[in-house]
């Protein structure tokens, strides 16, 4: 316990070096007079006090903490002078010449007392940190209400500006994955094209765009894969103007492989004997599946079908609410008063839609297409105000407001999906809103199988099933397709409207009334009918007394007859009697009659 005996007043205390005391063998060297401890008083340094008694040691803690301000003449005077580094710029960047390190620590020298780590540290010793020289700021004003303003609305500007990049690549990224599942391609129109020639045309009707759009309930719904909605959009690219064709679904059709059957059943049934065969190619399924209906369709109509759109109540709901709801006036045949039921909300739904002016949210517009029993009419009714809705929500798609915002045309392809699907690819599709937009509401035509006067289909009952069939007969499509061949008439015929002369070349009676009233059915101008002078043309024989002024109907007769056009009558005793085309009847056209 010797070593905690209280020490004699005068020992010498022993000296720390780095915080650590040295032995008792060490050499203990006094600190002179002169160096007394000084202290941080106000703004001036004053010593704490002279004599022997008060001196210190360099290690002593009993000071205020930080850093202290030390004159230079307090330095010792064997202290080792550090050499700052020089510092010069290249590019910008500072390098050090080749001088000692700012840090390093200096070497002892024999004989001289070394100062403790701590006080090397301290300001003005040899290993104060360096500090950057800092360029003196000019000390700035108090900024005005303006200016804070102004600063702000930069600050803003530039997040806003961040916000939009980072939204416009989530928006392109997630538009081009939704883009791609419902524009799967494969579909085609030689009419979307800018710039149509005769050649790119197949035949009468080819200078349309038709599409098929079928509607059906899929998620749980009960018959999810019917098509209780089939409807043609038919669009002329030239004249701008659309019509819109119902097709009853309850009409009765054979589709080849199958029995008779409602037509809303074609695309299930072709869809569900692919599954029954490979379960896993659901594609191929569906495929199939919609291609058939396109098949049965384009023989009911006698039109191409170019393209196919398919969509599911969810999609149609989502779609009107996206656009924020669609607005009509409705006519006073066109109002509703329907008890129904909500299939997702297992709730009754009271559908009250009067005539005048209507807002629909997507739950109501579902309920106002598919409402078909609080009419006499029924299904028939049911057709028409389909029409009416789709004609007001594809002119609200197209309007400017939704369009042209990205997040609504995101919303739009992430509500379709999987529940939209469609033959379109992208570019055909740009192009065909392109021509869309210019289409205005009152060139928007509505057609309907059973619209007075228009009593092409009715009602019937086959062993106990409700039906409808064409008024001619069951499977008799002929006035059917001679009324939608009239009605969307190829634009580039109705376009030249040419007078066409036919002229019965051989000895079968009737010939040229015949092949007269297939072209009038095709919107063909047939200005005369008659008896060619001689009846022994073995081939088809196509005057052309125009000049080629009229290219399109040129080239949709040669395909027609299958021959070459020339510009020379082949007797003289044929009248033209003011016609841009002669066609005279061989015995080619009567084989094929």
């Amino acid at each position: 316990m010797h070593e905690f005996r209280k020490r004699p007043r005068h020992a010498p205390r022993p000296q720390a070096i780095d915080g650590f005391f040295s032995g008792p063998n060490q050499q203990q060297t006094p600190i002179a007079p002169e160096q007394t401890h000084h202290s941080f008083i106000g703004n001036r340094l004053r010593p704490s006090g002279g004599g022997a008694k008060k001196q210190r040691r360099l290690d002593d803690f009993a000071r205020p903490s930080g850093y202290h301000v030390v004159s230079p003449q307090l330095k010792h005077e064997h202290e080792p002078e550090v050499i700052r580094p020089q510092k010069h710029a290249v590019d910008g960047m500072f390098v050090s010449q080749s001088s000692p390190a700012p840090n390093a620590i200096p070497r002892p020298t024999p004989g001289i007392p070394q100062q403790s780590l701590l006080h090397m540290t301290l300001p003005g010793g040899p290993l104060e940190p360096v500090k950057k020289s800092k360029r003196k700021r000019k000390l700035k004003e108090p900024l005005t209400k303006w200016g804070k303003v102004r600063r702000w609305s930069l600050r803003s500007a530039s997040a806003v500006a961040v916000i939009a990049l980072l939204m416009g690549g989530f928006l392109f990224a997630k538009g081009f994955f939704s883009v791609h599942r419902v524009f799967k391609g494969g579909g085609s129109a030689a009419a979307l094209q800018a710039n149509v020639t005769p050649d790119l045309l197949n035949g009468e009707g080819s200078g349309r765009v038709n599409i098929l759009l079928l509607g059906k309930g899929g998620g749980d719904h009960e018959g999810p894969d019917l098509t209780d909605t089939l409807l043609v959009l038919s669009v002329d690219p030239v004249n701008k103007t659309a019509s819109m064709l119902s097709i009853p679904r309850d009409l009765w059709v054979t589709p080849p492989g199958f029995g008779a059957m409602k037509i809303n059943a074609v695309y299930a049934n072709e869809k569900y004997h692919d599954l029954s065969i490979d379960s896993k190619n659901t594609a191929k399924a569906e495929t199939d599946g919609i291609n058939l209906a396109e098949k049965v369709v384009s023989n009911i109509l006698g039109i191409p079908i170019n393209y196919y759109g398919m969509i599911d109540f969810a999609a149609f709901q989502q779609a009107v609410d996206t656009v924020g709801g669609v607005d009509i006036n409705v006519p006073a045949a066109d109002a509703v008063l329907d008890y129904m039921y909500n299939e997702d909300t297992h709730k009754p739904y009271t559908l009250n839609v009067q005539p005048g002016q209507n807002h629909f949210d997507g739950l109501r517009a579902l309920m106002y297409v598919r409402s078909r029993h609080a009419s006499a009419r029924g299904d028939f009714d049911r057709t028409e105000r389909q029409r009416l809705f789709i004609t007001a929500l594809s002119q609200k798609v197209l309007s400017a407001g939704t369009y042209t915002n990205p997040v609504k045309i995101s919303q739009l392809l992430s509500n379709f999906g999987g529940n939209v699907s469609t033959d379109f690819s992208v570019n055909d599709m740009l192009r065909f809103m392109q021509i869309a937009k210019g289409i205005g509401t009152s060139n928007i035509t509505s057609i309907g199988l059973a619209d007075p006067p228009n009593n092409y289909v009715v009602t019937d009952n086959i062993n106990g099933i409700s039906i409808v069939r064409p008024t001619a007969g069951v499977g008799v499509y002929s006035d059917i397709q001679n009324f939608v061949r009239n009605t969307l008439k190829d634009p580039y015929i109705a376009k030249e409207a040419a007078k066409i002369e036919v002229l019965n070349g051989t000895v079968t009676p009737g010939l040229a009334a015949t092949k007269a009233d297939a072209l009038k059915s095709f919107g063909y101008n047939v200005t005369a009918v008659a008896s060619a002078p001689t009846s022994d043309y073995g081939t088809t024989q196509i005057i052309d007394l125009t000049g080629g002024k009229k290219p399109f109907t040129q080239h949709y007769l040669e395909q027609r007859y299958g021959v070459k056009a020339t510009t020379k009558l082949p007797d003289p005793k044929v009248q033209a009697q003011g016609a841009d085309f002669v066609v005279i009847l061989g015995q080619d056209a009567a084989s094929t009659n």
